[in-house]
């Protein structure tokens, strides 16, 4: 008797602070959900991209609109995210061409292997699940759009894979300015020490901890998410905190591996601004950013110094936040590629 109570004890425990109302079947339902709203038909799969981080890496994929002949474009989420929250922005974009948005390796429901914990492995290791499923996907050329670290991840990519990318679309990327020491050093005692006792964990850690209420925590300290999918899902924004909950309270095996690339949260080890001589001048930028983000801006004006003879087109969206995307959606999908690739080339010509 005595050791079978001692197993429910430890069950209890276990539940408590492991399992946090999570499942697969649970982040699949609150997606299908999500994505029902479209109006554009589309498909969703896992592409098998073999051991490139674990044994047998998946990335989930969905599409729509892939029987157009025109370029496709590749869409790259940000932290804690997945394909469902470019709900806003699908419809427009799939109307121009084909569409493939996947849950970066880590990420939603795509496999979830251990990274290094080595900044410059971690993104090597990311970039190349990206190449293995282009590859599985028979993509020859794409237009690569990435949303902060997505963004990150995007440009890193584009300077190992240049012959891959048509054009690259950055929606308010994090990771590219390096850390102002300052900022740090002129910080109060107690936000140093905050600031210390924090960074050996994982950002999205009290989604965990809260355990089965870790969808409630997400709707308390952030409506202003579940509040920016109001347009499409009328009165079951809900949703989108369930969503949220179910992309982040299983293994934090994507977000172990930003953990890796990150400094102080807000910055990347490795900035993009102190290599964008790498990325080939022939590619061009369009940058995309919100008025109103958190997001460190001070390195656009040096992208735009480093690439004066580049196309490279950079605009804030007025009244839009971090997830610009979604905060003025209507604004965001008007930066349609073909207008800007179009353009482009009239400009070349």
């Amino acid at each position: 008797m005595a050791d079978h109570e001692g197993v429910r004890t430890k069950s209890w425990f276990w539940e408590w602070f492991s399992w946090s109302g999570s499942s697969s079947a649970m982040l699949r339902a609150a997606e299908k959900k999500i994505l029902s709203c479209l109006k554009t038909a589309y498909r969703g799969w896992y592409v098998d991209i073999g051991p490139v981080v674990g044994t047998s890496d998946k990335i989930w994929t969905i599409s729509l609109n892939q029987d157009s002949p025109k370029t496709p474009i590749v869409l790259l989420h940000g932290l804690g995210a997945g394909v469902a929250l470019w709900c806003l922005n699908l419809d427009a974009l799939a109307s121009q061409r084909p569409v493939y948005a996947i849950d970066i390796l880590g990420f939603g429901r795509s496999s979830r292997p251990i990274f290094s914990n080595e900044a410059q492995e971690a993104e090597n290791q990311l970039v190349r699940s990206i190449e293995e499923w282009r590859r599985e996907m028979h993509l020859e050329k794409f237009i690569l759009l990435g949303h902060s670290m997505g963004g990150f991840l995007a440009a890193s990519y584009s300077m190992q894979h240049p012959e891959r990318i048509k054009h690259l679309i950055l929606a308010d990327p994090w990771g590219f300015p390096e850390r102002p020491v300052e900022r740090i050093s002129r910080a109060p005692m107690w936000v140093k020490v905050i600031v210390y006792i924090m960074e050996p964990l994982n950002p999205l850690w009290p989604v965990r901890v809260a355990g089965p209420f870790g969808q409630w925590l997400i709707e308390k300290t952030r409506p202003d998410i579940v509040k920016k999918f109001t347009p499409m899902l009328k009165n079951e924004t809900a949703i989108i905190s369930q969503y949220l909950h179910q992309c982040n309270a299983q293994t934090p095996s994507g977000e172990s591996a930003f953990h890796a690339m990150m400094q102080h949260f807000g910055w990347a080890k490795n900035p993009i601004v102190k290599r964008m001589d790498r990325l080939n001048p022939e590619i061009p930028i369009t940058l995309l950013y919100g008025s109103r983000s958190w997001v460190d801006n001070s390195s656009w004006e040096t992208l735009k110094q480093a690439r004066s003879s580049s196309y490279i087109n950079v605009q804030a969206i007025t009244g839009a936040g971090h997830h610009v995307y979604a905060d003025r959606s209507e604004t965001f999908n008007k930066h349609r590629m073909k207008r800007k690739t179009q353009r482009l080339y009239k400009n070349k010509n």
